[in-house]
């Protein structure tokens, strides 16, 4: 098979070959951009997303610097891509699952054992990602970082509460309930046993919350 040397310049087949090596390499980092990131949102759920520098991570992969610096150009731009790739492991973990649960009440009781389970099961190894870092950056200064935790936050509480408006449109839970109340005890009761669990390895915070969840949706069950 002939390589690229031994074409002519003008040889049609000289631009499919560069095309291919080009795929090739932009595939390569990718791949080698994904395995940085798969390290950096475990960094940062247990030393917090300051701790996730260009040096400490490039110590923890075996790399050099300069080779991380080639797929982020600063500390600021890696903590906000580690916030993206924790983002998509979180909705494949925990989202997706509960897809799969009737509308309604169902679907809001599977996307909380989910949420329960991914914790129990330390997905991330210091926990729940978005609880280390939420409290990382409750009380920093605005910013691009606080921001994006800030946003993610959000968009969790408001799915929650959109999940229990669901419930009671579907006539499982009783219409007069606060939507973003009930979301709000929710998510209370799952982050407390996150970080029972962290501190005492016990994973019956997660039964607890787990039981404290359901008999809060049965209280309010038409």
């Amino acid at each position: 098979m002939a390589d690229e040397s031994t074409l002519a310049p003008d040889d049609p087949r000289t631009g499919d070959i560069t095309t291919a090596v080009e795929d090739g390499r932009r595939a390569r980092g990718r791949r080698t951009r994904e395995s940085i990131l798969d390290a950096a949102v475990d960094l940062a759920s247990v030393e917090g997303l300051d701790g996730l520098t260009i040096g400490r991570l490039a110590t923890a992969l075996g790399m050099s610097k300069s080779g991380l610096f080639s797929h982020f150009g600063s500390k600021e731009e890696l903590q906000l891509a580690t916030i993206d790739a924790a983002r998509e492991i979180f909705i494949r973990e925990v989202f997706a699952p509960a897809r799969e649960a009737d509308r309604g009440l169902p679907r809001l009781v599977a996307l909380l054992d989910a949420w329960l389970a991914y914790m129990r099961r330390e997905v991330f190894h210091g926990g729940c990602f978005f609880d280390a870092v939420r409290n990382e950056y409750d009380s920093r200064q605005p910013g691009p970082v606080r921001d994006a935790v800030r946003a993610d936050f959000a968009t969790w509480s408001e799915s929650l509460a959109n999940r229990v408006r669901s419930a009671q449109a579907h006539g499982h839970l009783d219409p007069g309930a606060d939507p973003e109340q009930l979301a709000f005890e929710l998510d209370a009761l799952g982050g407390a046993a996150n970080v029972r669990f962290q501190l005492d390895r016990d994973e019956v915070a997660f039964e607890r919350a787990r039981r404290g969840i359901h008999s809060r949706l049965e209280a309010l069950a038409v």
